[in-house]
Formats: structure tokens, sequence, C-alpha cells
């Protein structure tokens, strides 16, 4: 009777020590902050140890104060921006440009503009910092290759092939960069000592991968696809783990290392998918937690583990022209959010 008193009572305070932080039903809307402006958004990012959020804006990153709101800064002139990356290291982040197919560089203290980057490819989107090689590679979408670019020295040092149209990319720092081909349904392997792809490896059941993020501890990667699937593969040979039910037009994912936790924010629903990582190869969902339509992109503060997206209105998009066969609909004023997600 003791021995099984003792093992109820550690159950209990192992669930209010593990449970507690990984039961994704708590995540809800908590803060929503009007930023406003016009222009189309694409990655965000954070930087925990400034209390920054960092947010593509059409030609311009804008910096919001994580603790109240506040818009602190704009870095400008970044046209066609997709990805910013942090290389604390370094003391600076980077941005890349697809109408200017380049990298900006900025201080990520000061944040003001250092240098411009040529990336020698065609409409860069995800941008990655590596530690392990402190190089930076931007995933061109146009040309389907990717840059690898020497910070330091400012300038391209090798081009590799993508093998089709390359998206969001993970690290786990220790010589391995994935990445998600999109018109492909592969993940694409890349050794970052030698700078050559490695390995191209096929996602079973996803349609257009869009959004990647990584368990480094356990070596598991998590693909969003088009299809409303998360697909999970082993970053080390491969191997389809598992695939579970996430919402409509995903884009993002991201994974909290602490709580164990995947995320999928999905843009056309206006949901955001919470899955657990029970252990390496069993995943459920725990939690499907309403957001805003066109939220779609996100980034994870790690320190205080909120999820930061943007969603914003749209009119009407205007007629057709030769020079914009697609035009895409204007942001209305005033409605250019961003949502603090936490549980």
């Amino acid at each position: 009777m003791y021995l099984r008193c003792c093992i109820l009572a550690f159950g209990l305070a192992s669930s209010l020590v593990h449970g507690a932080p990984t039961s994704g039903n708590h995540y809800e809307v908590q803060k929503r902050f009007v930023l406003g402006g016009p222009g189309g958004w694409d990655y965000l990012t954070v930087d925990s140890k400034m209390h920054r959020l960092m947010i593509s804006r059409s030609d311009r990153v804008l910096v919001m104060d994580l603790r109240d709101g506040r818009l602190v800064a704009t870095i400008p002139d970044t046209q066609g921006i997709h990805g910013i990356a942090l290389a604390p290291a370094l003391g600076e982040g980077f941005t890349s440009n697809g109408r200017a197919n380049s990298v900006t560089v900025f201080d990520l203290v000061t944040l003001e503009t250092k240098a411009t980057i040529d990336v020698e490819g065609r409409n860069p989107d995800a941008l990655l910092y590596d530690p392990a090689s402190r190089h930076l590679y931007a995933f061109n979408g146009a040309s389907e290759d990717i840059s690898v670019i020497d910070p330091q020295g400012r300038r391209v040092i090798a081009n590799i092939p993508a093998g089709g149209k390359p998206e969001f990319a993970a690290t786990d720092a220790a010589g391995r960069i994935f990445y998600n081909i999109q018109d492909k349904s592969q993940l694409g392997v890349i050794d970052s000592s030698t700078n050559s792809r490695i390995a191209t490896w096929d996602l079973p059941n996803c349609e257009a991968p869009t959004g990647l993020a990584l368990d480094s501890a356990h070596h598991r990667l998590f693909s969003v696809c088009g299809n409303g699937l998360l697909v999970v593969t082993d970053a080390a040979s491969g191997r389809h783990v598992a695939e579970r039910p996430i919402g409509n037009g995903p884009d993002a994912a991201t994974f909290d290392q602490k709580r164990r936790l995947v995320f999928s924010s999905n843009g056309k629903d206006g949901t955001l998918t919470v899955i657990h990582e029970d252990d390496p190869d069993h995943f459920r969902v725990v939690a499907t937690v309403p957001t805003e339509k066109s939220a779609r992109t996100m980034a994870l503060d790690p320190r205080t583990h909120r999820i930061y997206l943007v969603a914003a209105e749209f009119g009407m998009a205007p007629e057709p022209t030769d020079a914009e066969p697609h035009p895409r609909p204007p942001v209305l004023d005033n409605t250019f959010t961003v949502l603090v997600v936490g549980g």
C-alpha cells in the first residue's frame, strides 16, 4: 500500500512538473497589438535577448518590443523581403530580399544597416544562419539553388543546387541543414562542412511542404503540408515516422523543445494546431487554437514559450496587368495585427 501510494504521489508530482507545460489545450490568444501600415508579410523572427519581434513587411522590417507591443524601429530598403536570420555570435542579423536578389546585414543592437550582399541567385526566400559553419544560407526560390554566404567576408562562397523549389529550412547546429522542397514533396539535406547536398528524402502523403521545424534532441523533422497534414521524418535516416492532421493553409512550423510541442500556423482557416510529442515515434493533436484568417506565419519565443503570429484584413484585388498578372489584394488600413498566443 505504501509503495503504491508513493508511486501515485510520484506520478502526480511528475504530471505537475511535466504535464502542465505540455498541455497544449491551455493555449489561447492572450494579446493583440495593432501595428497597421501597408504591405504583405512573410517570416517572423524572435530575438529573445533583446525582447524583439522582427516582422518581414514587403520592403522593410518592423521591429516590435515583445513586452508592450511598441514599434521600436523599422529597418528600411529590404525590397521583397522574405526571411530574417539572426547570428548572435556575430552581433548581426540578416534579411533575404527577394526582389533585389540580395541579403541585408544589420546590427542586432542598433538595428542599423551595415552592408548588402548580392546572393547570385534569384528570389532568395528562406534564410538560415548555421552556427556550426558560421555561414549564412539563402534558399533561392526562382533559381532553385542555395547561396552559401560568408557573412564576415560579405560574399557568396558556394552555390548548391536545391533539386527543386526550396522552402523553410532548419539546422541541427552540428553540421546538417534540412529544407523542404515544395514542388517535389521532398526534404533536402546539406552537409555544411562541404556545402553539398548529401541526401534527398521523399515526404509520403505530403503535398507542397512549406514550414519545417526540428527536434534536435530526438532527431525529428516536422514538415507542414498543403493537404492538411504534418509529416514527421527521422532526421538521421529519412525514415517516415508519423503524420498528423493540421488546419488548412499551413505555412510555418515551430517546435518548443522544452515543452515538446509542435505548432502549425494555418492561415486559411485561422487556427494554430498544437501537437504533443509523447515520444520520438508517437504524436497527438492536443489543441486547435482559434487565431485569425491569414495568420499563416509565426515565431516562438523559447524563453516565454509564447507564439507570435500576424494577420490582417484585405480589400479587393486590383485588375490584372501585363506587369502584374496576379495582383494581390491590399491590406486594409489599421488591420495589420500581431497575435500573442500563450498557455
